[in-house]
């Protein structure tokens, strides 16, 4: 009796175990037709590059089963191949059985589960997509461009475009909780070009991921497009700054001061404001701000003449010394990357010192200031 109850312990924890393992395990039951004998590839999607998991043989009816072990809470798109071809797309969580019947062509069919049921549709409708636009594009290449026949192809492509766009951004709403969602936000268009391209779809990446995250919140799909949707936040937000700044007719420049704090041109409101380029390891540099500029701040200053002093030092200890050492009363900026530094470029600056002015906001060419006289005629005439 003692031994028949231990038997059948060790049969029941024997049938736990063996549950348990199926439990943490997605099957994939195949069929590949007219393939007897064939290799199917299994590579699994490892967030923008394929990682390839094992190789399995069709038996003598194209018949394969495989199984893979599956995370919780951590689904995976699963890719088949029989040699070239993607012979079936899947999106597979812990315990789904999924039966798949596909041909050589690509040509497949999946039941057993919803979501990959969503992907074949997602799939299937960018396919059509792409499709038209690839008959639009082939119509377009053997016309002239400027007939009105071209116009209308033209015009056609764009508003297959745009449907196709709207019908993704409804698909995404009405699936922000399926991982589906995914390949969709990452679509592109023939020349590789993304579907979501628009600045404000960070808002859709950002919303997308901010739902999965609390229902799969370890997965590796998951975790991409969050720092994707962070990518294209910080994007937007550039758009808008862009968007709603105020036009100037000069590129704006922002340096650390001698405190280390960020100070910009834009923010220097004078009337008159010269960007002056120097270098404070040069000693006619340091006379040029006593003998020159100082006397002339000091005479002006007060009738709206300011200055923006860009240093192209690389001894920032250096250049805080000289403007503290000679009481430059002006905005001083250095980022300590000397000739290397964006600015150089931005303003073409060949030698210094180099002057540029602002009046009323305006950049002006051609002054022809270079000296003390220059210098005080150029504000005579603008103050």
């Amino acid at each position: 009796m003692r031994n028949y109850k231990i038997s059948l312990i060790a049969a029941v924890s024997a049938a736990l175990a063996l549950l348990t393992s199926c439990g943490n395990r997605a099957v994939i039951d195949g069929v590949l037709s007219d393939a007897p004998e064939a290799d199917v590839v299994v590579r699994l999607l490892d967030v923008n590059r394929y990682q390839t998991l094992d190789t399995v043989k069709t038996d003598a009816q194209g018949r394969f089963v495989y199984k893979l072990k599956i995370e919780k809470n951590q689904p995976e798109f699963i890719y088949l191949f029989h040699n070239d071809t993607r012979i079936a797309s899947l999106l597979l969580q812990r315990g789904d059985r999924v039966k798949v019947s596909a041909d050589t062509l690509g040509t497949y069919t999946v039941s057993g589960s919803e979501e990959c049921d969503k992907l074949v549709t997602v799939e299937k409708d960018q396919s059509e997509f792409l499709g038209r636009l690839s008959s639009l594009q082939a119509r377009y290449s053997d016309m002239n461009p400027s007939t009105a026949e071209a116009a209308a192809v033209r015009s056609d492509m764009t508003r297959q475009y745009v449907s196709y766009y709207r019908t993704r951004v409804r698909y995404i709403m009405e699936n922000m909780s399926s991982l589906t969602t995914v390949p969709v936000l990452y679509e592109t268009l023939p020349d590789g070009s993304p579907i979501f391209s628009q600045a404000t779809d960070a808002i859709h990446f950002r919303n997308v991921a901010d739902t999965l995250s609390k229902i799969y919140p370890e997965s590796r799909y998951v975790k991409a497009l969050e720092k994707e949707a962070e990518r294209r936040a910080s994007l937007l937000a550039i758009h808008t700054q862009i968007k709603n700044a105020e036009e100037t007719s000069y590129i704006d420049i922002n340096l650390p001061d001698i405190k280390g704090e960020k100070s910009s041109l834009s923010n220097v409101k004078g009337k008159v404001v010269m960007v002056y380029f120097w270098a404070a390891g040069l000693a006619e540099q340091k006379m040029f701000n006593l003998d020159v500029i100082k006397p002339v701040y000091e005479d002006f200053h007060g009738k709206g003449f300011d200055i923006y002093a860009v240093s192209l030092d690389t001894d920032k200890s250096l250049w805080a010394s000289v403007v503290k050492n000679q009481k430059l009363p002006w905005v001083n900026v250095c980022d300590g990357l000397g000739t290397a530094s964006q600015v150089v470029g931005t303003y073409n600056v060949t030698s210094i010192p180099s002057l540029f002015f602002l009046v009323n906001g305006e950049l002006v060419a051609g002054t022809g200031v270079k000296d003390e006289a220059s210098l005080r005629a150029f504000l005579k005439k603008n103050l």
